[in-house]
């Protein structure tokens, strides 16, 4: 059984509407299935296609692109080279890892002018000064961006569509799921948790017989591509890149799960470290989060770029870089976070999930805290800020996280006093059943997918 993505139909309505008048770059981290979906899109919609993959191939296929005013040339030695006949108007050719080589990126321009054949790249990296400079971006490219698998495609692939169809009908009720299905569900969105949705994770868990063994096998050799990627990608600044990589388990353990830059370097400030958060955003591989220092008036245009917590692109690969595997199977870990009893690494855990999340419907990510003098700490901490996205009736969604069964709902109080003019549904995400309570909606982690 074959995973299904849900970008599939997004690739189907860029074919049909743009109609070879643009190209469509897909975007995203290493290793979550950019090549495996853009191959299968061109053997199931297209009479033929060509994938070129740019990390391993011949110069022959790089020396074609020095003469782009010859394109009869071009793609008659495509064809022999790839052994595939091209049909007009019929045929997709795919730029595989396209920031490997930015001059084919530039020639999109001329290939979809010339109008022949479809055109579909897929990168990632690809807006870092190293894979820009010197050429041209081609405005004749539509851009598509491409996550791990979620909640819904996780589950889907574990074939538990009518759980999910049960879910979403229950919080359009209003209403919690019984019993022995909020158990099961809760079960199943762990297991997410735990395995991730990269995709070689997702299908060891799975063809292993829910071995956590068996994914975790995969996430960490994903997670060495990934410090290797850093070493070659980022040769100005790398040092700075894998410190914060490889300290987020660490950041999102404390209170107030933010990059502190003095672990990092004595003297550091945020200026000096602009680029390898960049880096991290651009990569995919990390999903930043900017304080908001006034929700009233719009996130972006409050936004504090000396506050910022950094979390994984994927919930999985949070777990295996936070513990080792010794860690993970001498303390029997998995089954610690399964049962609930991990309380500190699982809240790191469900927040980092709710991002991923957020991230996933194209959203970025804000929080806000708020100091106060005479207790001498913070008395509002809001995980996570969303907004309806309008310009003419403004307004916010807060967002906490809880992994506990008991909490306190303070801090969510105290904003909700300072900006009720502007809320527009506040939520908790919890471990127990749906509730609503004082005008705030409590749902667990897996009825998230339905909410927004």
């Amino acid at each position: 059984m074959e995973i299904k993505r849900k970008i599939y139909t997004k690739i189907y309505d860029w074919k049909e509407t743009a109609n070879g008048s643009k190209a469509l770059l897909i975007e995203g981290a290493r290793r979550i299935g950019k090549s495996t979906i853009a191959e299968e899109f061109g053997k199931n919609e297209y009479k033929s296609y060509i994938l070129i993959d740019f990390n391993n191939a011949t110069k022959k296929v790089f020396d074609l692109f020095d003469n782009i005013n010859e394109l009869d040339i071009l793609f008659q030695s495509l064809s022999l080279e790839y052994n595939t006949r091209l049909y007009r108007r019929e045929s997709l050719i795919i730029f595989d890892e396209i920031q490997k080589f930015p001059k084919a990126r530039e020639a999109i321009k001329y290939l979809v002018a010339d109008g022949r054949y479809d055109f579909l790249e897929t990168g990632s990296l690809i807006s870092i000064k190293e894979n820009v400079a010197g050429i041209t971006i081609p405005s004749e490219e539509r851009k598509l961006k491409m996550y791990p698998l979620d909640f819904e495609e996780f589950a889907t692939y574990f074939g538990e569509d009518l759980l999910l169809d049960y879910i979403s009908d229950c919080f359009k009720k209003r209403e919690p799921l019984e019993r022995s299905m909020h158990n099961k569900a809760l079960r199943l969105f762990k297991e997410y948790l735990l395995v991730g949705g990269m995709p070689q994770a997702v299908l060891a868990y799975k063809n292993g017989e829910r071995d956590f063994a068996l994914a975790d096998i995969e996430k960490r050799d994903i997670l060495n591509l990934y410090r290797n990627d850093i070493k070659k990608s980022a040769k100005r600044y790398n040092s700075k890149i894998s410190a914060i990589f490889d300290n987020i388990p660490a950041y999102l353990s404390t209170h107030e799960k933010k990059i502190v830059l003095s672990d990092i370097e004595t003297g550091a400030t945020y200026d000096r470290y602009d680029e390898p958060l960049f880096w991290l955003d651009d990569s995919m591989i990390c999903n930043p989060c900017y304080k908001c220092n006034d929700p009233n008036t719009g996130f972006a245009l409050n936004k504090n770029d000396s506050a910022v917590k950094c979390y994984l692109g994927d919930t999985g690969l949070l777990v295996s870089l936070a513990f080792s595997e010794n860690e993970l199977t001498e303390n029997n870990l998995y089954k610690q976070i399964m049962d609930g009893k991990l309380s500190i690494n699982q809240g790191m855990l469900y927040e980092n999930a709710i991002a991923q999340m957020i991230t996933a419907k194209e959203k970025k990510l804000y929080f806000y805290t708020r100091y106060n003098k005479d207790k001498h700490r913070n008395d509002i901490e809001i995980d996570f800020l969303l907004s309806n996205n309008s310009k003419t009736n403004f307004k916010i969604m807060p967002i906490e996280v809880k992994s506990s069964q008991n909490y306190s709902t303070t801090s969510l109080g105290r904003f909700s006093n300072i900006y009720k003019n502007r809320i527009g549904g506040s939520f908790i995400i919890h471990p127990k059943d749906f509730s609503v309570s004082n005008g705030i909606v409590k749902m667990p982690p897996y009825m998230f997918f339905a909410a927004f």
